[in-house]
């Protein structure tokens, strides 16, 4: 969002000094006070109508959700959410669709993609791709149309930088692919598509791959994804003229056995990268090198309490504008890890640990001021705002909490 620039007009400033008092005028000193204090007021509205104002913003967030047979969502459902009063208002369902799990908005606004997390779309191992356009004045999506994803049970889905191509992660295929983007908005036909191959230590999840997040470097450069079934974060280059994806050299980084990467983050600065991993309950680390793509990893640490027991599956991972924190979240523990980030090193301190107050916090999302965090609980069906303490990034329960069914990522949209 822009900054908020107000400017006086100079030459009326230096017209209100260059006042002249002649000498065939007398004043008493009660009316040099009075001119004086006019003076006084004359200016501090002016340097007031100079300060910059405060950041503040409008946005439309949508909500993507499972559409399971019996449970309460039907689609992709709207929110507006007024940056500078914390306000939010349900606009209720944006679009009627089936398990979009994941969505993803075009830079220019105009357009917002979403997986459909099936796995026999138009036949079998294919799930879909919806394409919508937007309308910001009521947050309402307008269906344009529906391609195959290549692989069953899409879960994820980035825009590229230039917004030509739309790359998606196939979890049960174990397949990523790019679709390119039409002058409509449209998608069309997969331009490219790698089919992973493997498997891990676990033989009951890790029986083959599961690609489960594709997002891209911040040159546009290289797209990185986690598979789960792989526990490796391979490289791509990424070819944004044809929509192309081809091996990296080195194609991967690996991660503990058995921990199963889930999703990815980068630091703004690009330096370094966080892998959440959803079976070891772990964050790792790991620094970047811009021009290779490279990784190298660096540590490794826990999201959960030291006395937790019991089943936990890790799930999100977000970065703080700032850059100053990172948030992994629990289904299990159902909370939020917070972690501060050495600005040097790249590297993690366990601040705290957040119950979300709901159950199976599957995603959260961060607002693009910073100042919120909202926290998705797939299985209590409602979405809890926090505030973030920008010194320290712990979180506060706000009270607002939203009801949505089965709620699975959020993603903003400025809109003013």
């Amino acid at each position: 969002m822009a900054a908020v620039s107000a400017y006086f007009p100079v030459t009326g400033l230096r017209e209100c000094w260059q006042m002249r008092f002649y000498s065939s005028m007398t004043y008493s000193r009660s009316s040099l006070r009075a001119v004086s204090l006019l003076l006084a007021l004359t200016l501090l509205s002016l340097f007031a109508a100079a300060a910059p104002a405060e950041p503040q913003g409008k946005y439309l967030f949508y909500v993507g959700t499972y559409t399971e047979e019996g449970g309460k969502s039907k689609g992709i459902y709207a929110f507006r959410y007024d940056a500078g009063t914390f306000e939010i208002t349900p606009l209720g369902l944006a679009a009627e669709t089936t398990n979009p799990s994941w969505v993803a908005l075009h830079p220019t606004g105009r357009f917002l993609y979403a997986v459909n997390e099936v796995g026999k779309y138009k036949g079998p191992n294919s799930g879909g791709v919806s394409a919508f356009s937007v309308d910001h004045a009521t947050g309402k999506l307008t269906f344009l149309n529906e391609v195959a994803s290549r692989g069953a049970d899409p879960c994820y889905i980035a825009v590229d930088k230039t917004g030509k191509y739309v790359l998606v992660a196939n979890y049960t295929g174990g397949s990523v692919a790019a679709f390119p983007i039409l002058a409509d908005g449209k998608l069309g036909e997969a331009s490219g598509f790698v089919q992973h191959t493997g498997k891990g230590t676990n033989p009951e999840r890790q029986e083959g791959p599961h690609a489960h997040s594709i997002d891209l470097s911040p040159d546009n450069r290289f797209a990185m994804v986690d598979d789960l079934g792989l526990d490796e974060l391979l490289v791509y280059k990424f070819d944004s003229g044809k929509g192309l994806l081809t091996p990296n050299d080195p194609p991967f980084a690996k991660v503990e056995a058995g921990a199963g990467p889930r999703h990815f983050v980068l630091r703004p600065d690009g330096k370094f990268a966080y892998v959440i991993a959803e079976m070891g309950h772990t964050v790792t680390v790991f620094s970047t090198d811009a021009a290779s793509g490279k990784l190298q990893p660096l540590q490794t640490v826990t999201t959960l309490p030291k006395d937790f027991t019991g089943r936990n599956d890790d799930a999100e991972i977000r970065m703080h504008p700032s850059g100053k924190f990172l948030y992994a979240s629990n289904r299990g523990d159902d909370s939020i890890a917070i972690y501060a980030i050495d600005q040097t090193k790249g590297t993690l301190t366990q601040v705290a640990i957040t119950h979300t107050g709901g159950k199976e916090p599957r995603s959260f999302e961060i607002d693009p001021t910073g100042a919120l965090l909202f926290a998705a609980n797939q299985k209590s069906d409602n979405i809890v705002v926090f505030k973030i303490d920008q010194k320290i990034g712990q979180l506060t329960p706000t009270g607002k909490v939203l009801d949505v069914g089965a709620p699975v990522c959020i993603k903003f949209l400025a809109v003013d």
